[in-house]
C-alpha cells in the first residue's frame, strides 16, 4: 500500500498564508494539498475570514505544478450540481489535470439560514447528494445530458469541454454514515474521506462499505480510505504511530490539518520536517 500525504489550511488566515502552503505542498512532496468549502468561518465568530473553495483551487492550480489539489469537501447545497461539474472542470485544465473532486451533503445550519439557502434534513440532504453524483459524472462522460430527478432538471444540457482526467477526476464523499454515505461511497466515489473516526471505527465502517460494495457489484479494493488529521487534536510526534495504526485497517492517505489562528509557518514547517517520519512510519 502507497502511503499518501497531504496538506489542508481551512480558514482565518491571509491568502499569502495560503499561497505559502500550497507552494510549500508542491515543493517538499506532499501528495496533495486541500481548502475547504464554506461561506461564513466555522467556530464561534461566523465573522472571521473565510474564501470561496473554488476560487482558491484555481489560484492552487496556478501557483503550483506537481502536487494534486482539491477541496475536503464541496457542500452539495452550495451549489447546483451542473455549476459544480463546470467549476471541477476548470479547475481540472488550469491545473493539467491534477483534480480531487470532494463532495459532500452540507451540514452547517447556520450558513444555510444566514443566506436563505435549502439545507434540508439528513434524509433529503443525502437524496440531493445522489442525484448530484448522477447528473455530475453524467455531465463530465456523456455529450449531453437529460435528467429529471426529484430535486434536479436538466434537458439535453451541454457540458464542454470535459475534464482533462478521463473517465473524470477522481471522486472524494465525504461522511461516515453508514447506511446512506457509505451506500453512496460504494456507488459513485473513487476515495471515501473521513475526518474524525478512530482507526477501531474505521475499521468497522471499512467492513460496512464492503457489504454495500458487495450489493452493487464493486470491488472495495477499488476505494481509497483517507482520514484528516487535525494538529489541534493530535500532537505531531504522535502522528507517525497514528498513522500506522490507521494504515492497518487499511487507510492509505492522510490529510494534515494545519492550525490556521496564528503565524501558520511554524506548523508548516514542523509537518515538513516530519515527513520523511510519516511515510515511513510503521
Amino acid at each position: 500500500m502507497h502511503r499518501r500525504l497531504g496538506l489542508k489550511l481551512t480558514q482565518d488566515a491571509p491568502v499569502t498564508a495560503f499561497a505559502d502552503v500550497w507552494r510549500t505542498a508542491d515543493d517538499a512532496g506532499f501528495d496533495h494539498v486541500w481548502v475547504m468549502d464554506h461561506i461564513a468561518s466555522l467556530g464561534p465568530d461566523p465573522g472571521r475570514p473565510v474564501f470561496d473553495a473554488w476560487a482558491m483551487q484555481a489560484a492552487m492550480a496556478t501557483l503550483t505544478s506537481r502536487v494534486r489539489i482539491g477541496c475536503m469537501v464541496s457542500g452539495n447545497s452550495y451549489r447546483h450540481p451542473a455549476m459544480l461539474a463546470k467549476l471541477a472542470t476548470t479547475v481540472d485544465h488550469l491545473s493539467g489535470g491534477r483534480l480531487e473532486f470532494g463532495i459532500g451533503a452540507g451540514w452547517n445550519e447556520r450558513e444555510h439560514t444566514m443566506y436563505g439557502l435549502d439545507l434540508g434534513d439528513v434524509g433529503t440532504r443525502m437524496d440531493r447528494l445522489e442525484e448530484a453524483l448522477v447528473v455530475i459524472r453524467s455531465l463530465w462522460g456523456r455529450p449531453t445530458t437529460t435528467f429529471h430527478g426529484e430535486h434536479y432538471r436538466l434537458t439535453d444540457a451541454v457540458a464542454e469541454p470535459k475534464p482533462l482526467q478521463r473517465p473524470h477526476p477522481p471522486i472524494w464523499v465525504g461522511g461516515s454514515g453508514p447506511r446512506r454515505t457509505l451506500r453512496l461511497v460504494a456507488r459513485y466515489a473513487d476515495v471515501w474521506n473521513d475526518t474524525e473516526s478512530s482507526p477501531e471505527r474505521i475499521g468497522e465502517l471499512s467492513e460496512v462499505l464492503a457489504r454495500h460494495c458487495d450489493d452493487v457489484g464493486r470491488d472495495p479494493a477499488e476505494i481509497r480510505r483517507t482520514v484528516q488529521l487535525r494538529l489541534r487534536q493530535h500532537d505531531l510526534a504522535d502522528l507517525p504511530a497514528l498513522v500506522a495504526a490507521y494504515e492497518a485497517v487499511g487507510v492509505s492517505e492522510f490529510v494534515i490539518v494545519l492550525p490556521s489562528d496564528g503565524d501558520v509557518r511554524p506548523h508548516l514547517d514542523a509537518v515538513v520536517d516530519a515527513l520523511p517520519r510519516l511515510r515511513s512510519a510503521g
